[in-house]
């Protein structure tokens, strides 16, 4: 584990045909090889949202096997990076 100053948030949206795909469950078997902390989740507009803490270089890792796994699905991501809160504990799927 690192330090929190090592350590930023990253927001993050994933669109098009993103859900009813597996995403979900698919990007928590990714991030659970991972030194990451956060959650995804569908949202009601049909965009999958990803909310995560870790090392930068981790946080892009996550997102690149993401894209490498659905990028034939996903046409558009939008990350917004923040420091990190430490309000997680564990990564999850939320419903």
């Amino acid at each position: 584990m690192t330090s929190a100053g090592d350590r930023e948030q990253r927001h993050i949206h994933f669109t098009g045909r993103v859900q009813g795909v597996g995403f979900r469950y698919t990007v928590r078997q990714i991030a659970a090889g991972m030194d990451i902390v956060g959650y995804v989740r569908n949202l009601a507009d049909g965009r999958v949202e990803l909310k995560v803490e870790g090392p930068p270089a981790e946080i892009d890792r996550l997102v690149r096997e993401i894209t490498d796994h659905f990028g034939g699905y996903i046409t558009q991501t939008k990350q917004d990076r923040r420091e990190a809160t430490g309000e997680f504990r564990s990564f999850e799927v939320r419903y």
